[in-house]
């Protein structure tokens, strides 16, 4: 890969700002295959040299993928003057420049969320055309009428006339509470709740379970984050 320059790439790891690692750097902390490095201008390739910092060697990702379980009353994104933000429960070992939500969750809505910095992966993954199906499992209001799975199959009309693409529902509890499963591969602004309203329900809880062949990991409580291994990147596209 080509090389960068020294304090740019190690901001690029979530190792600080770039004046952070520039302070690093011309403290000597740094070493370029065995050699202390002071001048911030030296470019290195992360993928041929050996960069250690206070001894620890550098582990390059050019990309980070995380899962992260999105609690109730936060919301998607990676600031906001008012609001937390799923960005703000990543913990400090994980974070970097540029991470942000590969889609968002509503405020309430809880479960699986991708955040990572790589904007072509996220580009694929929401894509309509690329048909990745996100799995959500919702409690509802209500009853749905007889004819619901197969109205959700045709492609839900919702109540301002927007078409959604043909989605798969299987009602898991016909009894109050009922419970649902929808499977969509496009995400309209309050799409999953605007479908069951469009069928006389109130979605009164939604958590998504699933995106692509990557489920939720049960081990991560409500707010945590773990990052994500190749093999589970893959999975997403499968």
């Amino acid at each position: 890969m080509p090389k960068l320059r020294l304090d740019k790439l190690l901001a690029s790891q979530g190792l600080g700002s770039r004046k952070d690692v520039q302070k690093l750097i011309r403290g000597g902390a740094v070493a370029v295959n065995g050699e202390i490095e002071r001048s911030v201008e030296r470019k290195a390739d992360p993928q041929a040299d050996v960069i250690t910092v206070e001894g620890q060697p550098l582990a390059y990702k050019e990309y980070l993928y995380l899962m992260m379980n999105k609690p109730a009353g936060v919301v998607s994104a990676s600031n906001d003057a008012k609001e937390r933000t799923v960005v703000d429960l990543v913990p400090q070992p994980l974070r970097r420049r540029g991470l942000f939500p590969a889609g968002r969750l509503d405020r309430d809505t809880t479960g699986l969320l991708i955040l990572t910095d790589d904007g072509d992966f996220a580009h694929r993954m929401l894509a309509p055309k690329k048909h990745v199906y996100k799995l959500y499992q919702a409690e509802l209001e209500g009853s749905l009428p007889p004819d619901a799975e197969s109205a959700f199959a045709a492609g839900i009309t919702l109540n301002d006339g927007t078409l959604c693409l043909p989605a798969r529902l299987e009602v898991v509890s016909p009894f109050p509470p009922v419970r649902a499963r929808v499977w969509i591969r496009e995400g309209k602004f309050h799409q999953v709740k605007k479908m069951f309203l469009s069928q006389g329900c109130r979605v009164t809880g939604l958590k998504r379970l699933q995106i692509g062949g990557l489920c939720l990991d049960p081990a991560l409580g409500p707010g945590e984050c773990r990052e994500l291994s190749a093999q589970e990147v893959a999975s997403i596209f499968h």
